[in-house]
């Protein structure tokens, strides 16, 4: 009688479990992910590593020239181009604009952490590449969330010519519908939820909108303000702006980046 083939389940056995642990404190039993050797020992070789931060590196799915950068990351090398954000350009012109004419620029804030960080951002990096600039803070008993018509057509009567709402502003339609109107070009810096139809704003920036291929949706609207600084710092400088200037040193806001 032949006996019958073993099947595949028998045929191989379970690995040993990775350092003994057969069962954890939550009942896992740990195993050791797959990694490729020899990847893992040029690793360790070419940047002088452990040999086991090599397989940690390489189980982790970190490539042999991808390894300096993920040990030392820097933001020259892991920073998104600003100009993947839809509108960024048309933001970063028109604001590159204000600043060389000498126009007003007022920074319309939220009144959360997000909100004051990237209105405290924008206005140390336009004040430190020469522009002249008003942030705005709502009231949030009185005005509630986001821009309003009356705070907006203040600022146009106080002479801006151009508002950057941070953290809010995708959603106020109306509010920016009556501020066109009134002659402001309004700039939107947010990273909330979009509808179809977008406000009518000069430019909305924010990786959220529906049509936004950045893949950057999960930033906060800090990330999408410091970009636009980026963005804005590399337009002025291409339009010889710093020539007889100092450049911003943009690391310095780096901080209230990290909030």
């Amino acid at each position: 009688m032949i006996p019958a083939r073993a099947s595949s389940a028998e045929a191989a056995p379970e690995p040993a479990a990775f350092l003994d642990v057969e069962s954890s404190l939550t009942g896992r039993r740990w195993r050791l992910r797959s990694y490729d050797d020899r990847v893992a020992l040029a690793m360790a070789q070419r940047l002088g590593l452990p040999e086991i931060v090599g397989r940690v590196l390489a189980a982790r799915g970190v490539g042999l020239d991808e390894a300096a950068v993920f040990l030392n990351p820097t933001l020259r090398a892991l920073l998104p181009d600003p100009s993947v954000l839809k509108d960024m350009d048309a933001a970063c012109e028109r604001l590159a604009a204000a600043v060389m004419q000498n126009e007003r620029i007022a920074i319309f804030g939220d009144y959360d952490v997000d909100g004051a960080t990237s209105a405290a951002l924008l206005a140390r990096y336009l004040g430190a590449a020469g522009a002249r600039t008003r942030v705005y803070i709502p009231d949030r008993l009185k005005e509630g969330y986001g821009p309003n018509a009356p705070a907006l057509l203040k600022l146009r009567q106080e002479g801006a010519s151009v508002v950057v709402t941070v953290d809010c502003g995708t959603g106020a339609h109306q509010a920016l519908a009556d501020a066109r109107d009134a002659g402001l070009d309004v700039i939107v810096a947010d990273h909330h939820e979009a509808e179809s139809a977008l406000p009518p704003a000069f430019a909305v920036v924010n990786p959220n909108r529906l049509d936004d291929t950045s893949g950057l949706g999960q930033m906060a609207a800090v990330g999408v303000a410091f970009l636009m600084a980026v963005g804005l710092n590399r337009t002025l400088r291409a339009a010889g702006w710093f020539k007889t200037r100092s450049e911003p040193a943009l690391l310095q806001w780096i901080d209230l980046v990290a909030l």
